[in-house]
């Protein structure tokens, strides 16, 4: 039996039937593990909440607040010891990092200073730009610590842009991108604190 000769139609005929075959699989794929994702992804911000805030008994209604000049917005997330709020918990974000947007949950505390943060999301550099989470909390170094600072009365930029902290070596990119981050929760929270002073909800 004479081989079978390749022709142009029939390459263009596999390709499509393979890259059917692939979306198929991905979409697939995708709904099935779609959901036990975004369970995931609440898990860690609940966690995060904890990590970022003084201790507190429970947390009021988690709100909105629109970006000037943006579509985009950062949730609030108000805490509560007893009828007074301790804190809140802010999931801010910036796209400029060295590689794009960065998810951070910022906990400004009831006199206006950081009180903890955690990296959310990420695709910075391994072992440069993705050290920010260990970077900015260092307590030996004041000049690497944004924990019980605050915008007010520091400046949020890397110290080569005259501000009060030192970049991660060889990433300032990451690093001016991060201090933004915190700067815009703080700016939305000192526009809209007195509706963080709203009474809890899960009583």
């Amino acid at each position: 039996m004479a081989k079978r000769e390749s022709t142009f139609f029939n390459m263009v005929v596999t390709l499509l039937a393979v890259t059917f075959i692939a979306a198929a699989a991905l979409g697939f794929v995708y709904d099935l593990t779609k959901e036990a994702i975004e369970l995931a992804k609440l898990r860690a911000q609940s966690e995060a909440i904890k990590k970022v805030l003084p201790e507190f008994d429970e947390l009021g209604e988690s709100f909105k607040v629109a970006i000037p000049s943006s579509t985009d917005s950062l949730e609030f997330f108000p805490a509560f010891k007893g009828e007074e709020r301790i804190g809140v918990a802010i999931k801010t974000y910036t796209n400029n990092g060295f590689s794009g947007f960065i998810s951070i949950m910022a906990g400004i505390d009831s006199s206006g200073k950081i009180s903890g943060f955690e990296v959310l999301e990420h695709a910075e550099t391994p072992g440069l730009g993705s050290k920010m989470n260990e970077w900015f909390r260092n307590e030996q170094k004041p000049q690497q610590n944004v924990i019980g600072k605050s915008p007010s009365t520091h400046s949020f930029k890397v110290s080569k842009d005259g501000g009060d902290f030192d970049a991660i070596t060889a990433s300032t990119i990451t690093s001016r991108a991060f201090l933004e981050a915190l700067k815009r929760a703080y700016d939305a929270y000192e526009k809209n604190m007195n509706a963080t002073t709203a009474s809890a909800v899960n009583q």
